[in-house]
């Protein structure tokens, strides 16, 4: 180790749940990806508004670079739900160290499109991506941040095994699931 940070070792692959394929972002995306994320209201409890075309793509190519700190992995995917051969959304995970230094925790999040909404594809690519969290030995908790008004990602949080614990972070309650290892 000489003193040098490790590098995390979590890198976004294909993952294939029963409707959608979880594609690892790419640039070219954005394009699509703006008319998935285009209605204001998804940004009911983020804050901020929808981005362009343009401003998509510097964002993924910010995105696709990875972070700067060689000890965090930034991984993204789009939502190609396979029946209509479109992007449906995107889920990501953020894995670092853990507190205590042992193993990595990933923070996830999830948005699907205004279209596609209520049909469970949330649940669906967050379950997903929490099972593929866990098969990377690594990966020994994970976590997610949610609004306490926005009961639909309340929801997706629990369908994923996540807990709501008494931990905030900037207005929304952080939710865990511990990894067995």
């Amino acid at each position: 180790m000489n003193g040098q940070p490790s590098r995390a070792i979590i890198r976004a692959q294909e993952i294939r749940t029963a409707r959608l394929d979880l594609v690892p972002l790419q640039v070219e995306h954005a394009d699509e990806m703006a008319d998935v994320l285009a209605d204001p209201a998804l940004h009911a409890f983020i804050g901020g508004s929808p981005d362009d075309p343009q401003a998509l793509r510097a964002r993924y190519r910010r995105m696709t670079a990875g972070s700067p700190d060689p000890a965090v992995s930034w991984c993204n995917w789009v939502l190609r739900l396979r029946d209509e051969g479109c992007l449906a959304g995107t889920v990501q995970a953020t894995a670092g160290p853990a507190d205590g230094g042992e193993g990595l925790v990933a923070e996830i999040a999830w948005v699907v499109g205004t279209p596609w909404q209520g049909r469970g594809l949330a649940v669906e690519a967050a379950r997903g991506l929490v099972e593929w969290l866990a098969g990377r030995r690594a990966v020994h908790g994970v976590i997610a941040h949610v609004h306490p008004d926005h009961r639909a990602s309340a929801a997706v949080a629990a369908a994923a095994g996540l807990a709501p614990t008494h931990e905030w972070q900037d207005g929304e309650v952080k939710w865990q699931r511990l990894l067995k290892r």
